[in-house]
């Protein structure tokens, strides 16, 4: 049975051989797969059958389940698609106290999510605790003013047009002190505001 893995498959064997510093030679030694085979992979010239492909993984010591949802993301993301989103539409999510709409909520293995959000907590208590997402996020203020409270910095003051690239796994908060602030917050892949 042959994998059907992206045409990405190929750089992505690649950069993780060259990170733990292997030749083709070395991975093809690890692995038992010959280094002909493993050099047309690379190159998205072949791919591998299921035998294979677990030595592979074996060998670069990283999940097979892993590498295979990956793939499967990246081969759902990567097909042309697009959603479009009106005025006033989107997925209901909550970033702290802001209330917001998703952007293309209904779509799977996204590589973004966008969130319009409408920030009205004037105070850190009116936030309440501090959120925190896996990776960084883009925030840009569209009106209003904005303070971003972090865990690791003093807080930020943005006004409209401004924007701050951070990451959010240390714990943030959004409040608009001076009454409510629109902003545009963008996080990595499949977040989950809630």
């Amino acid at each position: 049975m042959r994998s059907r893995l992206s045409p990405q498959t190929g750089e992505a064997i690649r950069k993780l051989r060259t990170a733990r510093g292997w030749t083709l030679a070395a991975m093809s030694e690890k692995s038992g797969i010959p280094l002909s085979t493993l050099s047309r992979v690379e190159l998205g010239q072949n791919a591998l059958n299921y035998e294979k492909l677990v030595r592979l993984c074996r060998a670069l010591e990283i999940d097979l389940d892993a590498f295979v949802s990956r793939e499967a993301e990246t081969s759902v993301a990567s097909t042309g698609r697009r959603t479009v989103i009106r005025a006033g539409e989107g997925g209901s999510v909550r970033v702290g106290s802001a209330a917001g709409l998703a952007a293309g909520h209904d779509l799977l293995a996204k590589a973004l999510s966008p969130v319009i959000l409408e920030i009205t907590a004037r105070t850190l208590e009116d936030h309440g605790p501090l959120v925190s997402q896996p990776g960084e996020c883009y925030l840009m203020v569209m009106s209003g003013e904005a303070v971003l409270q972090s865990a690791l910095y003093t807080p930020l003051t943005l006004a409209a047009g401004d924007a701050v690239y951070f990451d959010a796994t240390q714990g943030f908060g959004l409040i608009a002190p001076k009454g409510s602030a629109w902003a545009l917050m963008v996080a990595p892949g499949q977040t989950d505001f809630a």
